[in-house]
């Protein structure tokens, strides 16, 4: 399917606390008690706290999401979309300046690539997430993504 979304997350640790993908990879795919028990892994890409990126689920730059590149971040739009998780986030918006500047650059970098994609936090795609837990519309704003390729904070999917 032709990729649609950029969605945004926050992995709900806590503040300064150093998590990677492979912490990520274990919480989302181990049996549950000790995971969620999916088949794949939540996102595609993870911002660590000193801005470097790690690949989960790699894709390419064809503008479509091949079942190998589907990520299990948002139920009902994983087949168009393309999810970027920071690590942090419990209790609010704890970014550090190499997560903003990376989160920056990545955002930007995908329109580039996908002019029509929209950009979005997980609490456009969910009735009960608060994820990432900042305004995804103003920052994108703040950045000076064109307000085409920005999700109104308001707007809900669900």
């Amino acid at each position: 399917m032709k990729i649609k979304y950029y969605i945004i997350h926050c992995s709900d640790t806590p503040d300064g606390q150093y998590f990677d993908k492979y912490d990520i990879i274990n919480w989302h795919t181990l049996p549950k008690p000790r995971g969620n028990g999916w088949s794949r892994p939540g996102y595609n890409k993870l911002i660590l706290l000193d801005g470097t990126e790690q690949l989960l689920i790699p894709y390419d730059a064809d503008g479509v999401v091949e079942w190998n590149e589907v990520a299990n971040g948002a139920r009902g739009f994983n087949n168009v979309s393309i999810h970027t998780c920071y690590i942090g986030g419990k209790g609010g918006d704890t970014r550090t300046p190499e997560q903003i500047e990376a989160l920056k650059c990545d955002i930007l970098n995908a329109i580039e690539l996908f002019p029509d994609i929209l950009i979005g936090g997980h609490y456009n795609f969910s009735k009960s997430k608060t994820c990432p837990n900042f305004d995804v519309e103003q920052f994108c704003k703040d950045i000076g993504v064109p307000d085409k390729n920005i999700i109104p904070h308001a707007k809900r999917y669900v």
